[in-house]
């Protein structure tokens, strides 16, 4: 078992930016793959980033690229969401998730834990 605690949200500007944290507890950290989705009203949910276990290889939505960062320290058990240059379209509410697989998705139902979720309000 793996619970995720998250935090970071809030109202920001359009060009603003926020850091999401979402820190784990549990078994080991370090043998998941850690991803962020995020869902706004009246829409599934949708896959944002991902960071792999130990190479710390990264993957993104189009959506994101070149706007949104992940990362993970595996000693602080947390990761992290950087997202810069925010857009009224990223209005959502962001959950970071935990895969047992080594290997990273962009389905949702391929992740095993989940967090509360945080919301993410840009104003244009």
């Amino acid at each position: 078992q793996v619970q995720l605690v998250e935090s970071g949200g809030g109202l920001v500007q359009t060009g603003g930016s926020l850091r999401l944290s979402c820190a784990a507890s549990g078994q080991t950290f370090s043998s998941y793959v850690m991803g962020y989705f995020r869902q706004a009203p009246g829409k599934e949910r949708e896959f944002v980033a991902a960071v792999t276990r130990r190479n710390y290889s990264t993957y993104y939505a189009n959506s994101v690229k070149g706007r949104f960062t992940i990362s993970r320290d595996n000693a602080r058990n947390t990761v992290y969401l950087q997202m810069n240059n925010l857009k009224p379209d990223d209005t959502a509410v962001y959950y970071c998730a935990a895969r047992s697989s080594p290997l990273y998705h962009t389905l949702a139902n391929e992740y095993d834990y989940w967090g509360q979720g945080t919301q993410v309000t840009v104003s244009s």
